[in-house]
């Protein structure tokens, strides 16, 4: 997956700009929100405004809020929340409440429980505001002594997690999609950025180290050194380029054409997201966790990522995730492949250029 450098060759920009939290095509059951009482009118908000006033009420609710989603159906904003003060102050803002059980601290106390008991090869962590718990996954690897530890630990946690089983690996997607290749391998570009006027991209932090350098084709000319990349914990890297390489801040579509990328943003349970790679090529889906935990094995566990149903296979690592001309992630890794499906993770843009001090362009 890939947002990259895109060669002459390609057309400009394709389609006009989708907003970063564009609800996906399947409804999300609210039968749980709770009934609007007389005087409270829920508003109908496109995608942008949804996430802008869910923004709002995060700051505004604090430890009252346990997430939020997007429902394509009813155009509404769906907040959680744990009593009923803080529901009427959704209702007065226009949002729908849905009173639920877990708080945000509860949930998180979940997750600590699972970082501390059950760090195990193969599994990974996310918080489902839908669900209103910690979803749990544990891969084909996860069998024996770990499934049962494993499948312990989420029973004790009782209503805040639930467990359930992959039939995939989860691993590195180790090549790329529009290539890049280095003397350790062969991975997607991400997104063309600037730091400090000087253009540069970014790809996974898995796909090399400081000081490798990076060419368009096996053998190619150099296009430029990787000066910062950081994995495990993280999983993103900096590329600067030497040269008068060309560096539009574009996304191959693989049908002739290209998608704008005009900023980063950060995902949300429910939003609609696109993919591009030379593996697998252009691929749909939508965001179902975040702030996921994920577990490669050998050692290997990076914190913080965007998990999705978007599918991927070895070749499309270190490349973009996308909500229209919005940069949302980088290609981490996962599990299944695209004749199946799978879940893949993703490293969310935004942390990366915060810790680069870089900007789309």
């Amino acid at each position: 997956m890939k947002h990259r450098r895109i060669p002459k060759r390609h057309a400009a920009v394709a389609g006009g700009a989708v907003v970063a939290l564009v609800a996906a095509g399947v409804t999300f059951q609210t039968a749980n929100a709770s009934e609007e009482p007389a005087g409270f009118a829920v508003k109908k908000l496109s995608a942008t405004a949804a996430g802008n006033l869910a923004s709002t009420l995060g700051d505004d609710l604090g430890d009252r809020s346990a997430g939020a989603y997007y429902d394509v159906k009813s155009q509404a904003l769906v907040v959680n929340v744990v009593d009923e003060a803080a529901a009427d102050s959704v209702r007065k803002a226009g949002g729908q409440a849905r009173i639920v059980e877990n708080s945000v601290a509860e949930l998180t106390t979940a997750r600590q429980t699972l970082k501390s008991r059950a760090t195990l090869p193969g599994t990974s962590w996310a918080v489902d505001p839908v669900t209103n718990k910690v979803v749990v996954t544990a891969d084909r690897t996860v069998k024996g002594k770990a499934w049962s530890t494993l499948t312990k630990v989420v029973e004790g946690l009782g209503s805040k997690a639930v467990l359930k089983k992959s039939a995939g690996e989860f691993k590195p997607f180790i090549a790329g999609g529009e290539a890049i290749h280095s003397g350790s391998g062969r991975c997607s570009l991400g997104f063309n950025v600037v730091k400090d006027g000087q253009p540069h991209f970014i790809t996974a932090g898995h796909c090399g180290e400081s000081g490798s350098k990076w060419a368009e084709s096996q053998g190619g000319p150099e296009i430029g050194t990787m000066v910062d990349s950081q994995f495990p914990g993280n999983d993103f890297a900096l590329v600067k380029y030497d040269g008068d390489t060309e560096h539009p801040s574009t996304v191959d579509l693989y049908n002739g054409s290209t998608q704008e990328i005009t900023k980063a943003g950060e995902a949300t349970v429910g939003m609609k997201v696109t993919r591009s790679g030379s593996t697998t090529q252009v691929h749909d889906g939508q965001v179902t966790g975040l702030d996921a935990t994920v577990n490669y094995g050998n050692g290997q566990i990076v914190e913080g990522l965007v998990q999705t149903d978007v599918c991927a296979e070895p070749g499309d690592s270190g490349g973009s995730l996308f909500a229209g001309d919005t940069a949302i992630g980088l290609t981490s890794g996962g599990s299944g492949d695209c004749t199946s499906g799978g879940t893949t993770f993703f490293q969310p843009v935004p942390e990366a250029l915060a810790v680069f001090g870089a900007e789309i362009g």
